[in-house]
């Protein structure tokens, strides 16, 4: 990774109290442990939490009022050793499973600590694709449904960029949080849009996604030198490799670290994992097939490009299947529009590349399909998560043609410390439905 611009304060800030990192650890692992190691963990350890509920973390009540609306009434293990220290505002750095919540951490952090100014962002959310984006600006909404005065508003490219400036430049309507993709949101910088002068809280969702590919990195940088220089920074992501850590730690000061070193521990318990050996022109029969005989709620199905997902989700079509297809090359709104559908459950199999492959929260997919197999173990992960999320039952099968996807199936099951059998003729409903 090309190291030479990136910001490093360590040498400028004088090091505060010692915070607690935890190396080498699972957000489980913490949990699991929390009564015994009370006794015997530094000051500031995070290891000692261990709430049963959200009224625990000692929120507003009208945080608490939103969340006994979702439904929501126990913490998972990553909301458990996150929370606490996040609403205390200080920075984090966590890698855990998908489908964990995750999102709820930052949301709930930020809405916890923010006293709103009209006129002033004061949180900014960047993530890599417009969709996730867009989700991540809904579930500030559902979060802070009875906190009337705090705004929330979304940017991304493909939308009309005067629209972004007179929302912001109107202090009746600027959003004190501001969820977007780090393109957009640079541009916003940079014409003087955005004035970040006030920001308090920095977020990255998928944070190696953004920080791996130049661009995006570069973008992200730009934003982050905006901003004061005391904020808390939080990033997030279920893959956080060690070429990627030392990166993240240099956005931050003495940040709690949750990491998931061992691979075995990022795979999702509820989750089937099948791989199809075939040819390359079987793949068409295959899917109809499984389509057919399975059953599911909602199902994902993965491509490489947009064309073949455009080719793919025509023949479906064809073939009397209710599909959609989301993918890069479309126009913005088409895209959201693509996705609310599915969201809603108004159409039950997707066609996506992986646009769609990181982050994004559907509850009732319970079937994901590479159609074409993914380019890395991470990339499995990613996909694989979509289907039994948040403890569910799922399954994920993989197509594989070729040697490089028989390598990278090699890969999955190295990385993670899971066996990857062969497709069997039948598979039991139960096994995978809820």
């Amino acid at each position: 990774m090309d190291n030479e611009d990136l910001i490093d304060y360590e040498e400028e800030v004088p090091q505060v109290a010692d915070a607690t990192t935890t190396n080498g650890a699972s957000a489980t692992d913490g949990a699991a442990n929390g009564a015994e190691g009370a006794t015997d963990t530094k000051k500031n350890s995070y290891a000692g939490v261990h709430s049963t509920g959200f009224r625990d973390f000692l929120l507003k009540p009208e945080l608490l009022r939103a969340i006994a609306d979702l439904g929501f009434e126990h913490p998972s293990e990553v909301q458990q050793e996150c929370i606490p220290q996040s609403i205390l505002g200080m920075d984090l750095v966590c890698q855990a499973k998908s489908g964990m919540g995750k999102t709820a951490v930052f949301v709930l952090a930020t809405l916890q600590q923010i006293e709103p100014v009209d006129g002033e962002v004061s949180v900014i959310v960047l993530c890599h694709t417009r969709e996730l984006a867009f989700q991540i600006r809904n579930e500030y909404a559902r979060f802070s449904k009875y906190m009337s005065d705090v705004r929330t508003s979304v940017f991304y490219g493909g939308t009309p960029v005067a629209t972004d400036q007179a929302t912001l430049k109107d202090k009746t309507k600027c959003p004190h949080i501001v969820v977007g993709t780090p393109g957009r949101m640079n541009a916003l910088v940079r014409d003087k849009s955005l004035k970040a002068s006030g920001v308090k809280h920095f977020i990255l969702d998928e944070c190696d996604k953004m920080l791996e590919e130049i661009g995006m990195r570069r973008d992200v940088q730009d934003i982050f030198r905006a901003t004061p220089h005391h904020k808390q920074v939080m990033m997030f992501s279920a893959t956080l490799s060690e070429a990627v850590r030392p990166t993240c730690k240099k956005f931050m000061q003495n940040p709690l670290e949750i990491y998931v070193d061992d691979g075995a521990k990022l795979t999702l318990h509820g989750l089937q994992q099948y791989y199809v050996q075939i040819e390359e022109n079987a793949k068409n029969r295959k899917l109809n097939d499984l389509l057919d005989s399975l059953e599911f709620n909602q199902v994902i199905i993965f491509v490489r490009s947009t064309a073949r997902a455009n080719q793919l989700n025509q023949l479906l079509i064809e073939c009397n299947f209710p599909s959609i297809c989301v993918h890069g090359g479309m126009r913005q709104d088409e895209r959201i529009e693509r996705y609310q559908q599915f969201k809603k459950f108004e159409k039950r199999i997707l066609v996506a590349t992986d646009v769609f492959g990181r982050g994004i929260d559907v509850e009732r997919v319970n079937l994901s399909i590479s159609y074409d197999a993914p380019t890395s173990a991470d990339e499995w992960l990613h996909r694989a998560g979509r289907a039994g999320r948040f403890g569910t039952k799922g399954l994920a099968i993989l197509f594989s043609s070729s040697e490089d996807d028989k390598k990278v199936l090699e890969d999955i099951q190295s990385r993670f410390s899971v066996k990857i059998p062969e497709m069997p003729d039948t598979i039991e409903a139960s096994t995978y439905m809820n």
